[in-house]
């Protein structure tokens, strides 16, 4: 089996595992969009209520759900992860979607050398500078925090590069960790109405695009010194 047809049957796995999920969550789901889709006076108090009474189960979907979306390129989990939040609380949602992105990248990591890349893939500006950075594992957990950055340049990134197993899975919980964190608090901010907190979550997001920014400012330089 060549790579590139390794690639398309492991993305095609990915989506119908999401797919599968989404159904599966939406089953579980339905009684808030039906209130949703009826509101009434008592729309807010039911929909509260009807949120936080999920069982188990349904954090492992969710688990699952951001996990594949974390794994397959191009897909983004951030609506899934303030879910988490919303539905969950802080810390529980903070768990479900720390765990969820950091076998997302582990998963990934591991698949990369099985696959083939494209030759634009391989030119990518985000990918030269993870590849020249002097301190790889520091250029690696700054490419996992900003959500511009697709995770998969990082998971190459760190397979081309040989980066131990140990090494990779610390440089991904570290990594991790910013986005899980305001997501997941930024749901539950939604749930409770907390203006402080949503604004909080807000800046904390902007924070990360002014990073990414700076980022891509380092990168095309980088890419017009060496071209």
């Amino acid at each position: 089996m060549t790579k590139k047809l390794r690639k398309v049957i492991f993305i095609a796995c990915g989506i119908l595992s999401a797919i599968i999920l989404l159904y599966l969550l939406y089953r579980d789901y339905r009684p808030e969009i039906d209130v949703l889709m009826h509101p009434d006076s008592h729309t807010k108090t039911k929909l509260l209520y009807l949120i936080r009474q999920h069982e188990v189960r349904d954090s492992l979907f969710l688990l699952g759900l951001i996990t594949v979306l974390n794994a397959i390129p191009g897909m983004s989990n951030s609506v899934f992860c303030i879910l988490a939040g919303l539905c969950y609380g802080p810390w529980i949602g903070l768990a479900i979607n720390w765990a969820g992105n950091i076998l997302g990248n582990c998963i990934v990591e591991s698949l990369i050398k099985r696959v083939d890349f494209s030759h634009r893939f391989k030119k990518n500006k985000f990918l030269n500078w993870l590849m020249a950075q002097k301190h790889p594992s520091l250029g690696m957990t700054l490419g996992f925090m900003v959500p511009v950055i697709p995770s998969v340049l990082v998971d190459y990134t760190a397979a081309r590069l040989n980066v131990p197993a140990n090494k990779f899975l610390l440089i991904v919980i570290v990594g991790m960790f910013p986005t899980s964190f305001i997501y997941a608090f930024g749901g539950d901010a939604i749930f409770n109405g907390d203006a402080k907190k949503i604004i909080g979550s807000l800046i904390g997001i902007a924070i990360l695009f002014i990073i990414a920014w700076l980022l891509v400012r380092m990168a095309s330089r980088k890419k017009q010194r060496t071209a």
